[in-house]
């Protein structure tokens, strides 16, 4: 290691070789000599750093030399070349709205309609659907009552479907939405009300629908010769893992 054109190894192995050959040094003097030594050895150590010859990230190394970021030039949105891609109609409108011609602004004349020039709006309908269930009860002649069984899914009086289900797992579990908004998220855009202990009770009984899916998935990634996974280390502790 060299500061400054000073070869600071060679001068404290030089230093070390002295010590050692010097018989009159008192304990005392010699002990307090490798300390200082070995301070100097830490030091020269630190001021040699950075981060072209440690691990030293170059956020941390204040002696790096920053190259200034040339002024951007590039426009916001898709740039010269770029191959965009157009809104395509939809087949099968949910509703169709129809205008047609003022025929009292037209000129005199005698007019029949050749059709129609169609456009589409897009749009999103977010709204709640209760679905009502009813079993029909028979009663015979000495008052005993017959209920006709619900659908094996239906167990409470008033529950939720699976529409809501999904929904809550796919906001929570994929895009890591914290519980306590997409319990805002319910009521404000759906009407319904929906606790964050019911998400979390949603999310375990997804887990539990596809942990034999998950399984064989694991079964087959241990078997495969390539995964095409990346490993990215983490701090923990201080120390890099």
């Amino acid at each position: 290691m060299t500061v400054e054109n000073i070869n600071v190894e060679a001068a404290i192995a030089r230093v070390n070789d002295l010590v050692a050959q010097e018989k009159d040094l008192s304990p005392a003097l010699k002990a307090s000599l490798e300390v200082l030594l070995l301070l100097v050895t830490i030091l020269a150590n630190r001021l040699g750093l950075n981060s072209k010859n440690s691990s030293k990230p170059p956020s941390s190394d204040s002696n790096r030399k920053k190259k200034s970021k040339e002024q951007a030039t590039r426009r916001p949105g898709g740039q010269h070349g770029h191959k965009g891609t157009t809104l395509k109609p939809f087949p099968g409108p949910d509703l169709i709205k129809a205008s047609t011609v003022d025929r009292s602004t037209l000129p005199q004349g005698d007019y029949r309609s050749v059709g129609f020039e169609t456009r589409q709006v897009v749009d999103l309908d977010i709204s709640k659907f209760v679905k009502g269930w009813r079993a029909e009860i028979l009663e015979n002649q000495k008052g005993k009552r017959y209920v006709a069984p619900f659908h094996k899914d239906v167990t409470r009086p008033v529950q939720y479907g699976i529409g809501v289900k999904v929904n809550a797992v796919y906001m929570s579990q994929y895009q890591v939405i914290p519980y306590s908004r997409i319990e805002d998220h319910f009521p404000d855009q759906t009407g319904i009300p929906v606790s964050a202990g019911s998400i979390v009770n949603f999310s375990k009984d997804a887990f539990e629908r596809l942990e034999s899916f998950e399984s064989w998935v694991k079964e087959q990634l241990v078997s495969s010769a390539l995964i095409h996974s990346d490993e990215t280390g983490i701090n923990i502790g201080g120390a890099r893992r």
